[in-house]
């Protein structure tokens, strides 16, 4: 089974606690003797600062939170941050393992922005706790230890806006400019997915149009219109590529499912399908309905779906 984003999260601040625990634990052990002089722990922060891996600032905290020195960061140390209550930020009420180190949950910084996660190691001085030894890191300066998780490849049904669910059945299906002319606005789609170089479709059939993206330029998206859809000569626009490596998903079973969309969007006048989308690269099929509800699935349980289920 490939990594879900959150195991993915998971082996990812493993690794990040692996790298930092010991050189936080033994800059905390030299700041110990320093403990409660703030020029003494500037100094020391200051001294021993690239020591820590990726870190922007370094601080030092009472038990309670306060800060009993300046800040230091890779410009040296920041006056007038001493003092500063650190009792109310994110990391500061999860609580301490055992072992007297704490990797952060990832938080957004209230001065930058930007998402940031804090290491904190406890101070000890005769196992007695001082306080903490305090580091942030920026997430766009860490190092990314993880492979990219992939989506889950099982059916997912997410509910859309409430609002929507709720009135669902006081409307009905309102006809399209697509919709008069699907059968031949599909026929487009199919030639350009299965010999057009298109790896990835997104339909609405409601405002009759669909978004499209190509392998030769992959990072833009092009919008066909219903003037477009109604068009073959649309086709002449798109070079042939009838071969895509890595696909998943046949050119027979790409006319299969825009049949089975079409069936979808005029089945029933009050649940219909709206948007629809092809990506035959991870061969994963979305629709969603009048109703606002999503379904994500792969293409083959896509196929094997019959009326009962969506009806």
């Amino acid at each position: 089974m490939k990594d879900s984003w959150k195991e993915s999260i998971y082996l990812q601040r493993e690794e990040l606690a692996r790298i930092l625990r010991e050189p936080l634990g033994k800059l905390a052990g030299l700041c110990a003797p320093a403990w409660g002089n703030c020029e003494a722990l500037n100094s020391m922060l200051a001294q021993h600062f690239l020591s820590i891996p990726y870190c922007s600032f370094l601080y030092c905290m009472g038990s309670s939170g306060l800060q009993i020195c300046n800040k230091v960061g890779p410009k040296g140390v920041m006056p007038e941050h001493q003092g500063i209550d650190h009792s109310q930020h994110p990391y500061m009420k999860e609580a301490i393992p055992p072992w007297g180190f704490l990797l952060s949950d990832a938080y957004i910084s209230p001065s930058e922005h930007h998402p940031s996660i804090t290491a904190l190691q406890v101070v000890l001085r005769d196992s007695h706790t001082l306080g903490y030894l305090g580091a942030t890191f920026d997430l766009r300066n860490l190092p990314v230890t993880s492979e990219l998780y992939e989506e889950p490849d099982s059916w997912r049904q997410v509910k859309g806006d409430p609002a929507i669910r709720s009135t669902v059945f006081l409307r009905s299906r309102v006809e399209s400019r697509m919709d008069r002319n699907l059968e031949q606005a599909l026929s487009i789609l199919e030639e350009l997915l299965t010999q057009r170089g298109v790896f990835q479709c997104l339909i609405n059939f409601s405002s009759s149009q669909a978004t499209i993206w190509t392998v030769d330029d992959p990072f833009r998206y092009r919008i066909l219109d219903h003037e477009a859809l109604s068009d073959p000569d649309i086709c002449l626009v798109y070079p042939p590529c009838t071969h895509l490596p890595g696909t998943a998903i046949s050119p027979n079973d790409i006319k299969q499912i825009l049949s089975n969309m079409r069936y979808l969007r005029f089945a029933d006048p009050t649940i219909y399908l709206r948007v629809a989308m092809i990506n035959i690269v991870s061969g994963i099929v979305n629709v969603t309905f009048s109703c606002d509800g999503s379904h994500y699935m792969p293409h083959d349980e896509f196929l094997r779906k019959g009326p009962s289920f969506w009806f």
